[in-house]
């Protein structure tokens, strides 16, 4: 038996594992700062088995909803910083929650350490299947005409599918009365029942009553065509422009853990992004499956914060205390 070729293996081996000498055995947690059966949640759990598979760990899903995901965001802070906890968030309480909340509980910049993009969420505008427009351009033009402004609805203040609607109205300059909700599903429901005209929503969470014939898209928020909704035109075919929004899935780890361990996971992350199973499930929900570094993801972080942050203010927007 020749030992140097099986010697060097367990080497190699021992070196990538050197990133993970914690107790064998200590799950790795993923903190959803979501209620369970939400997209982040979903994607949480779609990414949690072949995430665990590359990290030979089993990996776990815990939802901590509350305080616009300062909850979840401080759960991770305070949990070991060893690379076994991590936060999978939208890009709100990252990105957004910074210019919302002036006394925010943690600072995105100094607190946490980027790891990777999960996945990309472009956003469509919806409208009740008996609406007679048959894109954006109809449905503004119908809303410009009114005396009274058209309700659209969003799941809740300063959240993207809100930020779309301020985009909208600075493109059109047409006022919408915007009625937020708690979440997209009772906006969803009021759609249904004609109390809302339309809103903005991320692709999976309305795609089901898109293909069920219970919802109309009108309008892409994006600079492509969704290619699961090829039909549908983006806002700036339909001359109307900077009405462009992204509500990215990422994974984050406290600031504190060594950089690494933060390496190891962002191999692991993509190995699990990459995974024929779970792309395949990202990919046919609407959502675009992608993996980045943790410079990549950095960057945009910090700009979206910006970008986000000049709208907010120039709309005086608060969250709610």
């Amino acid at each position: 038996m020749k030992l140097k070729p099986l010697l060097t293996t367990v080497a190699a081996l021992c070196l990538a594992c050197a990133a993970w000498a914690q107790p064998a055995g200590k799950p790795v947690r993923i903190i959803v700062a979501f209620a369970p059966g939400g997209p982040v949640d979903t994607m949480a759990r779609t990414i949690a088995e072949p995430l665990g598979r590359s990290l030979g760990r089993l990996v776990i899903v815990e939802n901590k909803p509350g305080a616009s995901g300062a909850i979840g965001a401080n759960e991770v802070l305070k949990s070991d910083a060893d690379g076994t906890t991590l936060w999978l968030t939208s890009v709100g309480a990252a990105a957004i929650n910074p210019a919302l909340f002036p006394k925010l509980s943690y600072n995105m910049q100094k607190d946490f350490a980027p790891v990777s993009l999960v996945a990309n969420n472009v956003e469509v505008f919806v409208a009740n299947i008996n609406n007679p427009s048959k894109d954006v351009a109809e449905f503004v033009a119908t809303a410009r005409a009114k005396k009274e402004p058209t309700p659209i609805g969003s799941s809740g203040k300063g959240s993207i599918p809100h930020l779309a609607l301020l985009q909208l109205e600075q493109s059109t300059g047409v006022d919408m009365l915007h009625i937020p909700y708690n979440g997209m599903a009772p906006a969803i429901n009021d759609l249904l029942g004609g109390q809302i005209q339309g809103f903005f929503a991320d692709v999976p969470a309305v795609m089901g009553q898109i293909k069920g014939g219970r919802m109309k898209a009108l309008g892409m928020a994006s600079k492509t065509r969704h290619p699961l909704l090829p039909d549908v035109k983006t806002f700036e075919e339909l001359g109307f422009k900077s009405v462009d929004t992204n509500n990215w899935y990422a994974l984050f780890v406290s600031s504190k853990t060594p950089a690494d361990v933060v390496r190891s996971l962002n191999k692991a992350v993509a190995q699990a992004v990459a995974d024929p199973a779970a792309n395949t499930k990202m990919t046919q929900s609407g959502a675009e499956p992608k993996a980045s570094t943790p410079e990549e993801l950095a960057a945009l972080l910090k700009s979206d914060t910006d970008k986000w942050a000049v709208l907010i203010r120039a709309r005086n927007i608060t969250g709610d205390e």
